[in-house]
């Protein structure tokens, strides 16, 4: 995800500058390196400032190189460049110098990196390959015109095994197809078709391109646009193939999405089937996971068509004009999904502008109020909101897309109390706009129609997350990583110096249920160094380790339900349970969660496996836990922001508990 910042102003000038900057510091081993409140102990985080999603992830010659999306200048998104770190074991990491930096083509965003073996590039010297970086261009100057075509894709490549790097004269080397959100591309190696493959992310689906060299791409198919949910952006895909525990080999489409997680936020869901060099194909048993559900659209009054104008309503600011729209508003702007002739649209005025509509006064009189909405997703600067005695009870934001689709609110507890409609434009980057229409009053809650999707994991804090390109084929593994966050609340988590980590790597496989393919994510073996002690068997309440950092294992065959609770001595705690077939995780009580009203609930997901023994292997850090759930088939990660670390543990349900506690890797 790459969010958007309201009014940063990029000129040569200042690009040229941040290209010459120095950000390289030599390490501290002191004791209070990597000590501050909530600072991972054994996640990669960045030593100071922001970092979001992981980059060019790439193995060659004994180093895992991590890059990730870093703004060097502050702990909340700015000016993207490609941080840099390197390690052995995927456990230990060494920090090296900003390795990519804004150019007069823009920010440097997501992407991926790949060993070009065989030197189809010709960047290579002396006989050995060179490391190229293929990476999306932010033009925020282009972005703040209101123009469509401001992300291409550029690379870069790097003949000391990614010390230094070098831009490519003739970037950017895939221009915008007229997509406003079109980036964060995925290459592999396809030797079937003896080509490089891109998957890029475009708005609500995926594009394929092909090419010989790196430089020169060919459009080859897209996917997407009817299939999985489309409840937000597409971001970060990733696209490798892996065979099955039957044998049988898959392609696997991962796709990560901002808003749109079923349980809050930005998540991460996938796709198995096959790629021929061309397209792709969803394998026909998976797609039994992709069921489409209609729209709800419950009868009722209608309060606001908007067809007559803003008659009934306030305006202040000039976003949305004098008057209602038709939902064209020339070549920048198509809409669709509305009813009648005419809409709110506060793109009138471009995304520059902004102010807000107010409804006259009416009474609560039915249990649910209804509407379409679409444009920009942007928390309390684009949405539609009830207000109860000026306060606001119910809001919702777009998930940046033109077309409008229904949802509504619950207002059972306001009946018979008076009311006013508000919609605001707040925002004025991309997706600063807000559409509305056809609110009704009725006594059930509207929602869009939907295909059904499938999700790598049920928790709120792992995004972007994709794989290591070039791991040796005597390995076999695919490792997964994401970014430990999401982009709720990422930027005003309570840290201070730096902000964000990385989840554990995970390796990924496929295993049948029904005779289904579903992807699953186990911890990777290189974590047992982190190990501290031998395992410990706990029963009912216990003390952790005092450090904060341990891991846990344990078995149920109390198929009606169990829990773990962990909890300090202020009774700030989390709790995993499963009850009724479903795994649940609250951080309700955790700790500080102030800081946002999207991140303390309940998620809850179905469980998968179909075993009669339930087992649980979780890691906890200082702000986070990560759980696999019956061999990585059900995975949970979760941050928490308690005022001192967690040292309890109560048991309820589950048999063989046992746990370990685990090294520092910043303080050996």
């Amino acid at each position: 995800m790459k969010y958007n910042i309201l009014k940063i102003v990029v000129c040569s000038l200042v690009i040229s500058l941040w290209s010459c900057k120095d950000n390289t510091k030599d390490l501290t081993t002191s004791e209070k390196y990597y000590t501050e409140q909530h600072r991972p102990q054994f996640h990669f985080s960045p030593e100071e400032n922001w970092m979001n999603d992981p980059n060019g992830m790439v193995y060659y010659e004994g180093e895992y190189h991590l890059f990730y999306q870093y703004y060097p200048d502050s702990t909340v998104w700015g000016p993207m460049h490609w941080g840099h770190a390197i390690s052995e074991d995927l456990v230990h990491w060494e920090h090296l110098p900003i390795a990519l930096f804004p150019d007069e083509h823009g920010l440097i965003f997501s992407g991926s990196a790949v060993v070009d073996w065989d030197n189809t590039t010709g960047f290579g010297v002396e006989g050995n390959p060179p490391l190229v970086a293929i990476f999306s261009y932010h033009d925020m100057e282009g972005e703040r015109s209101g123009r469509d075509d401001y992300q291409t894709q550029g690379i870069a490549y790097s003949n000391d095994k990614g010390r230094s790097w070098t831009k490519y004269e003739g970037n950017p080397v895939i221009g915008n197809p007229g997509v406003r959100d079109f980036r964060d591309p995925k290459v592999i190696w396809h030797k079937d078709s003896k080509q490089w493959i891109m998957a890029v992310a475009a708005l609500d689906h995926l594009k394929f391109y092909g090419s010989p060299n790196l430089k020169d791409w060919t459009y080859l198919s897209e996917f997407g646009k009817e299939l999985g949910s489309h409840d937000g952006v597409w971001e970060c895909p990733d696209l490798f193939p892996m065979k099955s525990d039957n044998g049988k080999e898959y392609w696997v489409l991962i796709e990560n999405m901002n808003p749109g997680n079923p349980n809050g936020g930005s998540g991460t869901q996938y796709f198995i089937g096959q790629f021929d060099g061309v397209q792709f194909t969803v394998d026909e048993q998976f797609m039994k996971l992709l069921a489409h559900e209609d729209a709800i659209v419950p009868e009722g009054v209608v309060f606001e068509s908007f067809e007559n104008g803003y008659e009934n309503w306030t305006i202040e600011g000039d976003a949305f004009g004098e008057s209602t729209a038709n939902g064209s508003l020339g070549s920048q702007m198509e809409v669709s999904g509305f009813t009648g002739k005419r809409l709110a649209n506060s793109f009138v005025g471009g995304d520059q502008a902004t102010g807000k509509i107010k409804s006259k006064p009416f009474t609560v009189s039915n249990k649910a109020i209804n509407f379409l909405i679409g444009g920009g997703n942007h928390r309390g600067r684009t949405y539609i909101s009830l207000l109860i005695d000026g306060n606001v009870v119910r809001q919702t934001e777009g998930k940046n897309s033109e077309q409008l689709l229904w949802t509504g609110w619950d207002v059972t507890a306001y009946i018979g109390q008076e009311a006013q409609i508000e919609i605001v434009d707040q925002y004025e980057g991309s997706w600063g706009h807000i559409l509305i229409d056809e609110i009704t009053f009725a006594d059930q809650v509207a929602s869009a129609a939907r295909s059904g999707s499938v999700w790598l994991d049920a928790g709120r804090d792992n995004y972007a997350g994709v794989t290591w390109s070039d791991v040796p084929e005597s390995d076999g593994r695919r490792i997964f990583l994401g970014w430990l966050s999401n982009w709720s609340y990422a930027q005003v988590v309570p840290t201070e110096k730096w902000r964000s980590a990385m989840t554990i790597p995970w390796s990924l496989s496929i295993n049948h249920v029904d005779g289904i393919p579903r992807l699953v994510g186990e911890p990777i073996k290189e974590l047992e160094r982190l190990a501290a002690d031998e395992w410990k068997i706990v029963e009912d309440i216990a003390k952790v380790p005092e450090s904060g950092i341990y891991e846990i294992k344990g078995t149920s065959a109390q198929l009606d339900g169990f829990s773990i609770s962990l909890s300090n001595s202020v009774d700030e705690q989390v709790v995993f349970s499963y009850k009724d077939g479903n795994f649940s995780f609250d951080r309700s009580k955790s700790g500080d969660t102030s800081f946002s009203p999207d991140f303390a609930g309940i998620p809850t997901t179905e469980r998968i496996s179909k075993n009669d023994v339930v087992s649980m292997h979780a890691y906890i850090d200082h702000s986070s836990i990560e759980i696999f759930l019956d061999n990585g088939q059900n995975v949970f990660t979760e941050l928490f922001f308690p005022s001192s670390l967690y040292t309890e543990i109560e048991i309820k349900g589950l048999s063989e508990l046992k746990i370990r506690e685990l090294n520092n890797i910043w303080r050996q």
